[in-house]
């Protein structure tokens, strides 16, 4: 048992949540206020905790999903009970698919009211638990900080994710004896769960590596999770692996880098002898395993049992954390010659004769002066105006499937998107948590016009605490992603029905909340729009009309639905 609240005092149930949170490292709660919750700011004010307001429990959720994506810290959100944490719940689903760890704790109305109809009386934890690694009620004062360091370990248990705790008004509020509320000590109540994985399967693996042909490896999200950046680029580039990144894998290896590929997956899939599927699941991205060749050696690493084999079988996996999985795989590989790495040398090559084939395809596309401007050249633009320092977001359907294919951030940690969960509105929250957690770097976010509608009134809380960002709207006032798939599957005359939207200058929106905006309609204005942005030091909206009328190969071929 630890304290530091001093022998004989007592100490109130928001406190003991606001020392839990700052034995975790949390740093900072998002939050929309509510009368069940508000102890729980006293408490942050007493341990040097931020509080960030926030419009709507939504944002506050995927505000602490991105808090932790950036930072590799758990994010917590804080919200009231009812259509608080109902809101919240999108959020806390969101970071469920997309492995992200973090705490939203719930209000409730008060233990002594149970099944009586008090204020926002809702069953959270029943609503919640599918969608969450751990989801409880905290039943006692004297157990709420052991509760939340319960919920942190249960976050971080195999594949990170949220966990959930409703704390009654009453419970919140009492105060009890500090020495008899256990409150764990940083460092002392989690292990370091860095999972090794069979030592033969690695063994196996090495072996596998070092005979393949024409190997290829997809690191996904969970090389960031854990990361595992500086081995994964040490083995692709000491065993001579081709190397492709999805998600928050992005940026595991530069641009430019002989073992990055991007546009060549499909034909490696289809061509490799052996592929390693590194953190990544064959859910509907991996088109459930079946964009594999049958005839590949398959390996899967993940940091879940339950995940490797799912939705198609495979030769060997490998539950581990990937970093260490990876450097002892890499180890057990030390023998292989550099004349077997110089025997691959076809293989990347005739990877990159496909790589370029398909740029050239779209090259023209990439500097194209139409107007209504061509989205490949809003993306293009985009990625020419990225740095090393810029993190970039994407928020959005057909516009961010247009991203994908053509903007590569320039450093480990330096994408975020939705993730599998397809949810769109986490730009501007993304956008805040990473820009409060590294305001060392430029934040470039790429909105849809129908994502950023659904939580874009926090761009005023980023106006309000003074974390700038480069927003841009890819304008076609439309949700077109699905009015593509009206068009082909019902026709032109009911190609729009429920999906067309209203020409919204944004730049105004921005403006009037006392941020930087500018509408362009010529593509060769986007790259000086995008500077005077960087320069204003405020958040901004660069409203950028596209063709709504062109789509996305991915949007094209339906690949989210196959």
């Amino acid at each position: 048992m630890s304290n530091d609240t001093g022998e004989g005092t007592s100490i109130s149930g928001g406190h003991l949540v606001a020392k839990a949170l700052k034995s975790e490292g949390v740093d900072v709660v998002f939050t929309l206020c509510g009368g069940h919750i508000i102890d729980i700011y006293d408490g942050c004010a007493d341990e040097g905790i931020d509080v960030i307001d926030v419009r709507h429990e939504q944002v506050a959720a995927h505000a602490a999903d991105g808090y932790a994506r950036v930072t590799g810290r758990p994010g917590c959100a804080v919200v009231t009970a009812g259509p608080g944490t109902t809101d919240a719940v999108t959020g806390i689903a969101n970071a469920y698919r997309a492995e992200s760890p973090m705490l939203v704790i719930g209000g409730q109305g008060a233990l002594s009211q149970h099944k009586m109809g008090s204020l926002q009386d809702l069953p959270h934890v029943d609503m919640i638990a599918p969608i969450s690694k751990f989801a409880a009620t905290v039943p006692h004062t004297e157990r709420v900080a052991d509760m939340v360091s319960m919920a942190f370990r249960e976050a971080h248990n195999g594949a990170p994710g949220p966990s959930f705790l409703e704390i009654p008004r009453d419970i919140l509020d009492a105060s009890v004896p500090a020495d008899s509320a256990r409150i764990p000590k940083a460092g002392h109540y989690r292990a370091s769960g860095r999972q090794a994985g069979d030592p033969e399967a690695v063994e196996r693996l090495a072996e596998l590596l070092v005979r393949s042909e024409r190997p290829s490896i997809l690191l996904g999200g969970q090389v960031w999770t854990s990361r595992a950046t500086d081995t994964a680029v040490d083995l692709v580039r000491t065993l001579n692996v081709p190397a492709f990144m999805n998600g928050a894998g992005r940026g595991t290896l530069p641009p430019g880098d002989p073992h990055h590929f991007q546009l060549s997956r499909r034909h490696a899939f289809r061509e490799s002898d052996l592929i390693i599927i590194v953190g990544t699941p064959f859910d509907f991205r991996m088109g459930y395993g079946k964009r594999l060749s049958p005839d590949a050696t398959v390996v899967q690493i993940d940091l879940s049992y339950t995940t490797v084999g799912k939705n198609r079988d495979i030769d060997l996996g490998i539950v581990g954390d990937p970093d260490t999985v990876l450097a002892a795989v890499l180890q057990a590989a030390s023998g292989f010659s550099d004349t077997g790495a110089q025997g691959r040398k076809p293989w990347l090559e005739e990877l990159r004769s496909v790589e370029a084939k398909t740029r050239n395809e779209r090259a023209s596309l990439f500097t194209s002066d139409a107007a209504p401007i061509h989205p490949y050249r809003l993306v293009s633009e985009i990625n020419d105006f990225l740095t090393e320092d810029s993190i970039y977001i994407g928020d959005g359907g057909d516009i961010v499937t247009f991203s994908g294919q053509v903007i590569q951030p320039k450093s480990p940690g330096h994408w975020l998107d939705p993730g599998p969960l397809g949810t769109l509105g986490v730009g501007v929250p993304f956008a805040m948590a990473a820009k409060y957690a590294r305001p060392d770097k430029e934040i470039v976010t790429l909105f849809g016009d129908g994502a950023f509608s659904l939580t874009g009134w926090d761009f005023e809380t980023m106006v309000r605490f003074d974390l700038p960002f480069v927003g841009i709207v890819g304008n076609n006032s439309s949700m077109n992603q699905i009015r593509y798939g009206q068009i082909a599957k019902y026709g032109a005359d009911r190609g729009e029905i429920g999906n067309t939207l209203g020409d919204v200058r944004y730049s105004e929106f921005a403006k009037m909340l006392g941020g930087y905006g500018e509408e362009v309609h010529d593509p060769a204005e986007i790259g000086p729009a995008l500077r005077r942005a960087r320069e204003s030091g405020k958040p901004s909206l660069i409203n950028v009309w596209i063709d709504p009328e062109v789509y996305a190969p991915g949007t094209m071929n339906q690949t989210m639905y196959k």
